[in-house]
């Protein structure tokens, strides 16, 4: 994630830089990290044609795809598989997905990490794996010839065959790999140099094929972290300290513990790697029995620095610093807005703020460790190999190259899984039990000890000229640094004052396409809430909080400039200069998703209103271009009804059409249950909420109708998973003004916010 190299040009080098082996020979593949007797020659049969570490071809003809990224339900496998079959030239019945372990064979060559997250994973794979899906097709097709004694130019390659037309010979791929005469080999150069189908030869690509992990998910063959058993197995409960983080353990007792059948040990964490500060993990044979012991342990605590933090005071320091001219670094420095607003005919100004959110997913944090002589085995479902493996081995104090992480299929992850917190009370259980053990949290330790959303602040000044022209914008941003945490250099960028590096990850989004000619963000990082509440990415990370502030500042300047706040949109979105390319197709989606909503022709009842707004999520050099227009219905006393989401999207190329609906109506939903309901609150240094009953995403009987439109154009494939997330909150806020006038500038929306904005 190096911001200074478009992960769409890493794509497009993924495999012209790694050496790509087709024939017998590839087969006999070593692991990158310590061997394990036995393992190579499981992972790898003599027997299979293996065209790149990414697939392999079985002498049944049975094609598995490994994916390198986290499958949490986006079905991003099968879509890896969906790009390889239709260069490959496989039947959709042959193929199978696998997930990849942490084995640095396969790290891309670029990023040097394995991670999911950014909606960047198909537009960054989709060049890699056409290309070994098509280098496998050309090996294939060149040993037909060979066995066929045909030209291999008039051979025809479909459904797992290759035939030759003029004299009906045909060859299935199992028969192929079964001659063991495939030994075609590939450069660099001559699989960069390989033409690739365009989208009017596409037989797969764009087909809403069955969902390879699907059946597995169903039957119970998939293993998810949560199902990890292993022989011997005993099981911890973490006891987490009443803060977030800055605590340490003054003195455990365990004489009501040891009462508790089947209890082994209390171990008091020592965490060197920084994931985790007054932990205490209780360990016994069982699970129940592991809950058991942990509710009967007494530890008491030193709560630390950040004991007497709480919302209030984060925010309180967030404009302290914002109101300070010298702090953070610059995202964005255009024009002079000094100049210009002084001589801008209107200034207008606005603060907006979000909540702590917290990720939730479905299937709470696990981890199961095991140390077999020296290779520790760690098994979780991660979104961020690479990272993971390194804090499994800090944990332990050894050296990253002696884990072997066993990826698993995870059951929810949204951001949360890029942190691997669980790996540390899991591997230091196994090391001092001498045993495999499972940790899994309650969903109590989940929520409090969430990687969470951070609480933000941000301040927008903005001019406008005689006519209503936006002349002139400042956008100030405060938070917690989510990325900055995890002490990697290439995921934080130079910033524009070289004033040092910043998390652009924060900031995301406020580099917007409208044509500004006076534009400043500013990033801030906000000390005491980066150190009181570690942050991480949760879906959408930035721009889920940044276009909250500009979406909404654009439709008041609209409506301060007495115009229509979508055509007002429409004329920042010129095209012209940087923007060039990007605004035009954010202005085709936002046209469509006004079409489709009937916005600007429909006539509403009292009360009723919609809103738009359109965004480049995720980042702006790997946008997915997406508009909404929501519909909401606002009564007397303030609540708010979301009546109707519609939105449009363009994400370029779709490789699976319901997938990618799927995904931007998931988004959706999640950005309602971030704009109406979800809240966590800060209060003497720990997060409040324990579980659903007191926080509260949305709920089924709350959720609207969604209309989505996916605007396909064969343009390169972008991300899906995150950007409608970012959208839906601003086209409420938007709607609500438009409803009964009043104006919205804090997450989550609440009755009494409305009602109050209502009366002032």
């Amino acid at each position: 994630m190096n911001k200074h190299v478009n992960p769409t040009e890493r794509a497009s080098t993924d495999l012209s830089r790694r050496s790509f082996l087709v024939g017998s020979a590839a087969t006999g593949l070593v692991l990158g990290y310590a061997a394990v007797p036995g393992l190579e020659q499981a992972l790898a049969a003599p027997s299979n044609f293996e065209p790149s570490v990414w697939y392999s071809i079985a002498p049944d003809g049975i094609v598995t795809v490994t994916c390198g990224k986290a499958d949490m339900g986006q079905h991003i496998a099968s879509t890896m598989a969906q790009i390889v079959a239709e260069e490959l030239g496989s039947n959709w019945k042959d193929m199978r997905v696998q997930l990849a372990s942490n084995d640095p064979k396969f790290n891309d060559p670029v990023l040097g990490a394995q991670i999911t997250g950014g909606s960047w994973s198909t537009m960054m794979n989709f060049d890699a794996m056409s290309r070994a899906g098509a280098a496998g097709r050309i090996a294939l097709t060149e040993a037909a010839s060979s066995i066929m004694g045909v030209p291999a130019g008039e051979l025809v390659v479909r459904g797992s065959t290759v035939s030759h037309p003029k004299s009906k010979k045909s060859i299935t791929f199992a028969d192929i790999v079964k001659s063991g005469k495939i030994t075609k080999t590939f450069t660099p150069d001559e699989l960069k140099a390989i033409t690739l189908k365009t989208p009017d030869q596409y037989a797969m690509i764009g087909v809403s094929v069955p969902q390879l992990d699907i059946p597995p998910k169903v039957n119970g063959t998939a293993k998810y972290g949560i199902d990890v058993m292993l022989p011997g197995m005993v099981y911890g409960k973490v006891v987490t300290p009443p803060v977030r983080y800055g605590a340490t353990v003054k003195s455990v007792d365990d004489t009501a513990a040891k009462k508790v059948p089947g209890f082994i040990k209390a171990l008091t964490l020592d965490d060197q790697t920084g994931s985790t500060t007054g932990w205490v993990v209780a360990i016994a044979n069982t699970y129940a029995n592991a809950r058991k012991a942990a509710d009967a342990l007494k530890i008491t605590y030193d709560n630390g620095p950040n004991a007497k933090l709480s919302s209030q005071s984060l925010l309180d320091e967030a404009k302290r610093l914002q109101a300070q001219g010298d702090s953070g670094q610059f995202f964005v420095k255009d024009g002079d807005t000094a100049a210009a607003f002084g001589t801008a005919a209107k200034v207008l100004e606005a603060e907006y703020t979000t909540s702590i959110n917290i990720h939730a997913p479905l299937e709470p944090m696990n981890a199961t460790a095991e140390f077999k002589g020296d290779i520790l085995h760690v098994y979780s479902g991660n979104q961020f190999a690479t990272r993971t493996g390194a804090i499994a081995a800090g944990a332990a104090g050894i050296d990253p190259i002696f884990v072997v992480m066993h990826q698993m299929w995870l059951g929810g992850g949204f951001g949360r899984r890029l942190d691997a917190d669980m790996m540390v009370p899991a591997v230091q259980a196994a090391k001092a039990v001498g045993k495999p053990v499972k940790v899994i949290y309650s969903r109590e330790n989940d929520m409090t000890m969430d990687y969470s959303r951070p609480l933000t602040f941000q301040k927008v000044k903005a001019g406008l000229d005689g006519d209503g022209k936006l002349i002139a914008l400042n956008h100030d941003v405060v938070s917690a640094w989510p990325t900055a945490r995890w002490g990697i250099p290439d995921f934080l960028s130079s910033s524009v004052d070289k004033k040092g590096p910043l998390d652009a990850f924060t900031v995301n989004g406020a580099d917007f396409f409208y044509s500004v000619p006076n534009h400043n963000v500013r990033a801030i990082k906000n000390e005491l809430a980066h150190n009181a509440t570690p942050s991480g990415p949760l879906r959408s990370v930035a721009p889920g909080w940044t276009f909250w502030a500009v979406e909404s500042m654009i439709d008041e300047l609209a409506h301060a400039a007495g115009q229509d706040p979508a055509q007002y949109r429409i004329a920042l979105l010129d095209g012209k200069g940087k923007n060039d390319g990007g605004a035009q197709r954010l202005r085709n989606t936002l046209l469509a998703a006004m079409g489709m909503a009937g916005y600007g022709t429909t006539k509403l009842p009292k009360g009723e209103g919609m809103g738009i707004a359109c965004v480049s999520s995720q980042e702006r050099a790997t946008a997915s271009w997406t508009a909404c227009v929501a519909h909401v219905a606002v009564s007397p006393s303030g609540e708010v009804k979301v009546k109707k989401l519609t939105l449009a999207t363009d994400v370029g190329m779709q490789v699976h059409p319901d997938n990618i609906r799927a995904q931007v109506e998931g988004a959706a939903l999640w950005g309602l249950s971030l704009a109406m309901h979800e809240k966590a609150t800060l209060k003497d240094g720990g997060i409040e909420q324990t579980n659903f009953d007191t926080y509260t995403p949305l709920r089924m009987s709350q959720t609207p109708e969604v209309a989505v439109n996916v605007i396909a154009n064969g343009e390169k494939p972008t991300g899906v998973g995150e950007p409608a997330v970012t959208v839906i909150a601003p086209a409420i806020g938007n709607a609500i003004f438009n409803a009964c006038g009043a104006r919205i500038r804090s997450l989550p929306i609440t009755a009494e916010a409305v009602k109050g904005a209502m009366k002032a």
